[in-house]
């Protein structure tokens, strides 16, 4: 039960950013960086740190503009699912599911977090800036807590789901409603 905690953890911080997490488990894995990472072990770890530390930090920059926000979202859409499969298999410590399945929930997760993202950015016309800076916190909090202490990464990742699913009600409520209101106009 640890284990899938872990994963789900890991791979909800995957859905919030894809840099940092990354980065963040290469330095805590220490000397090894991403040597137990599958995937990215194939890569030069000094390459691989460059790379990861300059798109985190234009992850930290371009995120606080509505404009970097929506350059963001189509990088984030896209990669999240991957992202999203390589922090679940770098977390899982043990064999409690086939490889291909721990990397098609954290990849599926990471997707629906990345989407729900998008929605809110296109209901709101952008993120306001205290949101960015919670979804900076809760993904360095998530991947923390995949290695540290996996009960409360996974509780607050199952409360993420219960926001996103009350959110997907909401914009369906929501879509429904106008579509009511322009055919009663259109009468």
């Amino acid at each position: 039960m640890i284990d899938i905690l872990a994963i789900l953890s890991a791979s909800a911080a995957a859905g919030i950013r894809i840099g940092i997490p990354l980065l963040i488990i290469g330095l805590l894995h220490g000397g090894h960086l991403w040597s137990k990472v599958p995937i990215l072990s194939h890569i030069s770890p000094s390459v691989l740190l460059g790379f990861l530390t300059i798109w985190s930090l234009i992850e930290l920059v371009a995120s606080k503009k509505r404009l970097g926000q929506r350059v963001l979202q189509i990088f984030e859409l896209l990669l999240s699912p991957i992202v999203g499969a390589i922090m679940g298999l770098a977390v899982s410590s043990t064999t409690i599911a086939p490889t291909w399945l721990i990397a098609f929930i954290g990849g599926l997760l990471a997707l629906v977090f990345q989407l729900v993202q998008v929605g809110w950015f296109y209901r709101l016309r952008g993120l306001p800036l205290w949101a960015v800076f919670l979804q900076d916190f809760l993904c360095v909090a998530l991947v923390l807590f995949a290695f540290n202490a996996p009960w409360p990464g996974g509780l607050i990742t199952f409360i993420l789901l219960w926001l996103a699913i009350r959110s997907a009600k909401e914009w369906y409520d929501w879509y429904w409603q106008s579509r009511r209101q322009q055919s009663k106009a259109r009468s």
